[in-house]
């Protein structure tokens, strides 16, 4: 453990220690994955509503990443528990509880475009709440990876009750993203990507309990969904995206968000033969000169 501290201290102390090509190669796997857990979950919930399906992803994740670390030290005292179910109700329920749910009155491209606002919402609270200074050509950038990922989705946009449940996941990540940059250092990642996932599960099976008639049907393709969400976007996605976090600045890191929903169109594409019109590509364009804009220059860290 105390390796662990030592590192989250170094981590803590230089948010920009990591290699710049390491950096940006983890910042297009995890975005990557992010972007086709949108299609992936589509096809899901197919055969489970969507609680039902995040809850048991998580469960899932969790339980089995808590099993290949059980020899790991775990947080003693209570308080460092509640900091991890804290993170787990934003990070795993709130984000992708609200995404999912979403979708039952808004698509998955406009569920995918709230969910992301989640960059422009992290710079306004660290901008409120712990009084970094962002230039202007930063704020600039990210008014343009939004305009970016608006055009990516042909700026079909609706204010239904899908909308707010959206925004609502997009506010619980941009939280989430303030507490890990905030708390995480005192954790060994792993151990708080499972925990936090055991909990945000657990919340997401009761409310689907509460709200829906849970159901799964056990199918080759329902299967492979479910394996690909708890693995591929549970495990290994939010391994990286908290190691990131950890170790850059939250606002920097959470700029590179808007790449998740353009790989989202671009692996519907592919999984669901989606057609790809011209805005596609320019929105794309448009996200590449903000996040150039974002992290041209960056602000103190938290």
């Amino acid at each position: 453990m105390s390796s662990i501290n030592r590192n989250s201290t170094v981590a803590a102390r230089e948010p920009s220690f990591l290699n710049p090509v390491k950096y940006t190669l983890l910042i297009i796997i995890t975005t990557l994955i992010m972007g086709t857990s949108f299609p992936v979950g589509k096809i899901g919930m197919a055969y489970a509503p969507p609680f039902l399906l995040m809850g048991l992803r998580y469960i899932l994740a969790g339980g089995l990443m808590a099993l290949v670390l059980r020899k790991r030290p775990l947080p003693r005292r209570w308080q460092a528990w509640v900091k991890i179910m804290l993170i787990g109700l934003f990070q795993s329920a709130g984000v992708m509880g609200c995404a999912y749910y979403s979708m039952n009155w808004i698509s998955s491209s406009e569920s995918a475009i709230i969910t992301f606002t989640n960059p422009l919402i992290v710079i306004v609270f660290s901008a409120l709440l712990y009084g970094i200074t962002y230039r202007l050509s930063q704020w600039i950038g990210v008014i343009a990876g939004f305009a970016g990922i608006l055009l990516t989705f042909g700026l079909h946009m609706s204010f239904t009750p899908g909308t707010w449940i959206g925004l609502g996941g997009a506010i619980s990540f941009a939280v989430s993203t303030l507490l890990i940059k905030r708390w995480g250092i005192h954790f060994d990642t792993f151990v708080l990507t499972a925990y936090q996932m055991l909990a945000g599960g657990l919340v997401l099976l009761l409310l689907s309990l509460w709200v829906e008639q849970p159901h799964f049907t056990v199918t080759a393709v329902s299967i492979l969904s479910l394996f690909y969400l708890t693995l591929i976007c549970s495990v290994v996605q939010f391994s990286l995206w908290f190691y990131l976090l950890q170790n850059s600045d939250p606002a920097q890191t959470s700029s590179y968000l808007f790449l998740a929903p353009f790989f989202g169109v671009l692996s519907s594409w592919l999984m669901l033969g989606e057609h790809i019109q011209w805005f596609v590509w320019a929105g794309g364009i448009l996200i590449g000169v903000g996040i150039y804009l974002v992290n041209r220059h960056s602000p103190s860290s938290l």
